[in-house]
């Protein structure tokens, strides 16, 4: 007969219900089409302000520095905001200086294009090109009409007539010169009215985004928002300065190479820079286009290519990285969605804005549990927790990448911490799945042998702590070791290996790691039987089956002088754990129980009654503390005395004072 798959516990019409979209995300897609069509017809609304508001996080350190200094607020904002549109203003007029400067001297440069391009008509292209003449010509002359026999004389030319325009009077010219510059002025103007507003009114505006989106905990909120305001004020400051300084650098640059309107060329790279990964590259097109231009030769084009294609790198892999630290808080997928995203709603602008609005979305969505998604979108953290992650590749049967995951774990933690914290967490949920129903044969065993490669791929790491490096923070709001798991308090420190073992411990495997009944129990107990020998005290694993009622006669007991089993998965009245203890004591009187329950909420670890019931000489709740019980009972018998086992230390191996309970 075919071997029965277990039964889904989804009924269609549960399937059906969670695949039809509700009233909820009918309105959450009519919500985003109205946003987008705002942010599309009201561009000329929200950029000023999109502006103000980033302009308002780098001058927030200089406003607070003012404060300081007793200058009052609205003197400090004043003198922040007239600081800023005077360097803004003095940009544009020298930017339109340079304009101008260059526009004078395009004509100069028409003879050095005509002979370079007169250069290239030479050899193949000139052939080419009169070959494409003549049969032009051939087909012109094919398809003229014959000329008639009896053809009137040729009829006088008409005398070509001159239309001229009338002078501009003075009213239309200064409308002509003032047309173009003033949108701008005024946008700017906008710009700089509303930053005075953000700036004068800054906690208020933070204490009704607090009311928006987080009054139910005041002070977490309010500690997420200043926290996040001052990392991206120190971002964006930083950002500009490294900007500012690598247009001063490109502007050097091209006036060392000769290259006319440097200063020009320098400020559209700094503001390009802003654009990611292309934005260099683009700013560098037009210098060395009209280096070719300028230059008889091809030297002054080729220096300054050089300059762009070397100056880029340097900033953006040594120079930035040693700033910002090894992460700016925006996945790069993130970056070019939102490049052309941005874009495409706002044009030029849009892009230059892009980058910096991303990181204020994916700051909120840190700090904001109602735009979470805003993080899981654009954030450059891992998308599943460490645990998911876990879970995921051994559903998928993939030990190597489960692996290189491991190993980037383990450079912050030690190895009984991640099998604590990742493995054992993510087999719980497999085993929740198995009890489910979710879980077939196929993947379960697909699972045991992943993790079953994994255990072993990672027997060349010692259980210790790895030296700890030095954090970096994003600007988003969080470390790195934050993005991969969550610290967890300090493990308690053991013994150094080897150990002086007693002499009834000094067998081929003095521990029997025993799984329990459940179909991943046998992993659980094979991490702690590597961990137990890596403290230099040798175990072997055995399987359930092995230690049942038939098969427990057979089971080979000699030297063992502990014994640990391991649970993923208990609940209700655990009676099988207690016959199985029973038996186990009638094999081996004089050996010591321990129990490792990885579900750490058991009614087992609360209820003394229940355990004395059962009766086990320790409870366990992680592989670090049955580690820290063993080795704690090979020294009590190394002394000769059965006192009051040692607690662990306080830390992410004691999360419970009762889970680890003295031998009576």
């Amino acid at each position: 007969m075919p071997e029965a798959q277990p039964r889904s516990p989804f009924t269609t019409s549960e399937v059906a219900a969670a695949e039809t979209p509700g009233p909820q995300g009918v309105m959450t897609l009519a919500v985003a089409v109205v946003v987008l069509a705002a942010l599309y017809f009201g561009r000329e609304v929200f950029i000023p302000i999109v502006v103000a508001v980033l302009l308002a996080f780098v001058l927030a350190p200089l406003v607070d520095l003012l404060r300081r200094l007793r200058l009052g607020r609205v003197p400090s904002v004043i003198i922040a905001t007239l600081l800023a549109l005077g360097i803004v203003l003095s940009l544009g007029l020298l930017i339109g200086s340079q304009v101008a400067q260059l526009a004078t001297d395009l004509p100069r440069y028409q003879v050095t294009i005509r002979d370079k391009l007169s250069g290239l008509r030479t050899g193949f292209l000139s052939r080419a090109s009169r070959m494409v003449k003549d049969i032009g010509q051939t087909a012109e002359d094919a398809a003229a009409p014959p000329a008639p026999s009896n053809a009137t004389p040729a009829q006088p030319k008409p005398m070509p007539v001159e239309v001229h325009e009338r002078e501009p009077t003075p009213l239309e010219l200064t409308r002509q010169i003032l047309t173009p510059v003033l949108h701008p002025l005024a946008t700017t103007g906008l710009v700089f009215v509303i930053l005075i507003f953000i700036l004068l009114q800054r906690e208020d505006l933070r204490d009704r985004m607090i009311r928006l989106f987080g009054a139910r905990d005041l002070h977490r909120t309010t500690i997420a928002m200043d926290d996040a305001a001052r990392r991206l004020s120190h971002y964006y400051l930083t950002q500009l300065a490294l900007n500012a300084a690598f247009g001063v650098f490109i502007g050097i640059g091209l006036w060392l190479i000769g290259v006319p309107s440097p200063i020009l060329w320098g400020i559209f790279a700094g503001l390009m820079r802003f654009v990611p990964y292309i934005g260099s590259f683009i700013a560098g097109a037009v210098p060395v286009l009209l280096a070719a231009a300028v230059d008889p030769g091809w030297s002054m084009a080729v220096w300054t290519l050089a300059l762009f294609l070397i100056s880029e790198p340097v900033m953006g892999h040594v120079v930035e990285p040693l700033v910002y630290g090894q992460s700016t808080g925006l996945s790069p997928f993130a970056i070019v969605v939102a490049a052309i995203f941005w874009t495409w709603l706002w044009g030029p602008i849009g892009l230059l804005l892009a980058t910096p609005m991303t990181l204020c979305l994916v700051v909120l969505g840190r700090h904001v549990e109602r735009l979470e998604f805003l993080d899981v979108l654009f954030g450059d953290r891992p998308a599943l927790s460490p645990v998911e992650n876990f879970y995921q590749r051994m559903l998928a049967g993939d030990p190597d990448e489960a692996l290189e995951h491991a190993e980037q774990l383990l450079k912050e933690r030690s190895l009984s911490s991640y099998y604590d914290e990742v493995a054992l967490k993510g087999l719980q949920m497999a085993a929740g799945d198995t009890e489910r129903g979710v879980l077939g044969v196929d993947q379960l065993e697909r699972i045991k042998d992943a993790i079953r490669g994994l255990v072993g791929d990672l027997s060349g790491y010692d259980d210790v702590d790895p030296t700890p490096a030095e954090e970096t923070e994003d600007p988003a709001g969080a470390t790195l070791a934050e993005k991969t798991l969550p610290k967890e308090p300090a493990l308690p420190a053991l013994a150094p290996p080897p150990y002086e073992l007693p002499p009834a411990w000094r067998s081929e495997a003095p521990i029997l790691c025993i799984a329990g009944r459940g179909p991943l129990d046998e992993a659980a107990s094979e991490m702690l039987a590597q961990l137990l020998c890596k403290h230099g005290i040798e175990a072997r694993v055995v399987p359930h089956e092995a230690v049942s009622r038939s098969n427990i006669i057979g089971l080979d007991v000699e030297g063992v002088a502990m014994v640990c089993i391991s649970y993923l998965d208990i609940s209700g009245n655990p009676a099988h754990l207690r016959y199985l203890l029973q038996r186990l004591r009638q094999r081996l009187p004089e050996a010591t129980f321990l129990v490792g329950l990885w579900p750490a909420d058991d009614a087992v670890l609360t209820d003394q009654a229940l355990r004395t019931r059962i009766g086990a000489d320790h409870y366990v709740t992680s592989l670090r503390e049955a580690v820290t019980s063993v080795v704690a009972e090979a020294h009590k018998a190394k002394d000769g005395h059965r006192g009051e086992t040692p607690q662990p230390a306080a830390g992410a191996g004691a999360r419970r004072p009762e889970a680890v309970a003295a031998k009576p």
